[in-house]
């Protein structure tokens, strides 16, 4: 699915046609964006998000201490 996003100032104008042009295929949706209120992101520049990611190990960590020896089996 692909979403054609119309920003709400240009909605008016670009709605109606965006829709007649994209009629014939069916991947593809108009829609106005209607999203209001604050960033998520809490105004913070995207950029800095970049800076702080660090990468890190989803595998279990491995139990703590030592494991007893085993003996030898014979092959």
């Amino acid at each position: 699915m692909i979403y054609c996003v119309i920003p709400p100032e240009l909605a008016d104008e670009l709605y109606d046609k965006m829709v007649e042009y994209y009629k014939d295929n069916p991947n593809v949706t108009v829609i106005i964006d209607r999203r209001q209120g604050g960033d998520r992101r809490r105004g913070k520049d995207p950029g800095e998000f970049k800076e702080k990611r660090e990468t890190r190990d989803r595998r279990r960590q491995r139990i703590p201490g030592t494991f007893p020896e085993t003996p030898a089996e014979d092959a």
